[in-house]
């Protein structure tokens, strides 16, 4: 696995996501679509955490709060960038996304919660806000921002 054979197993989601509204209704889209408990969901998770052990995926922050871009935004995303985040029992740095976030939440402990969310997608609409929390244990999220754009902020 490296970034180029991640980028095409996200294949179907980023063409899926940059055909859609960011919408509440994109996070039901993506749940039928790719649910979280099927073949491509588990392929990416699968490939989130090897990326991580061969250190090319979550490689800033610290134990807790790891993260990092993954995928710059281009004609080959759809204008999509992802980032990981790697997140454990955690109130993250506040920020807003301009044009919306689409996130993938997979649990490491299964009774972790990202921003109250199990297992599975949510979105951000654009114009939203927020401190990206992990209760419960560890879980890995991986987000998708339309033309890479985010806006953190102090709160």
């Amino acid at each position: 696995m490296n970034v180029e054979s991640f980028q095409q197993l996200l294949k179907p989601v980023t063409d899926f996501v940059s055909s859609q509204a960011v919408d509440p209704a994109l996070a039901e889209k993506l749940n039928r679509r790719f649910p979280h408990d099927g073949e491509t969901f588990n392929a990416i998770e699968a490939a989130c955490h090897k990326a991580i052990s061969d250190g090319w995926m979550c490689t800033q922050g610290s134990a807790g709060r790891r993260f990092g871009r993954v995928i710059e935004s281009s004609d080959e995303t759809g204008g999509l960038s992802v980032d990981v985040v790697d997140l454990e029992n955690i109130v993250g740095p506040h920020h807003r996304h301009p044009t919306g976030e689409i996130c993938m939440v997979m649990p490491v402990t299964e009774s972790a919660r990202f921003d109250g969310n199990a297992r599975g997608w949510c979105v951000f609409e654009p114009g939203s806000d927020h401190y990206p929390t992990v209760t419960d244990g560890e879980a890995l999220v991986l987000y998708m921002l339309p033309d890479g754009k985010i806006e953190f902020t102090e709160q």
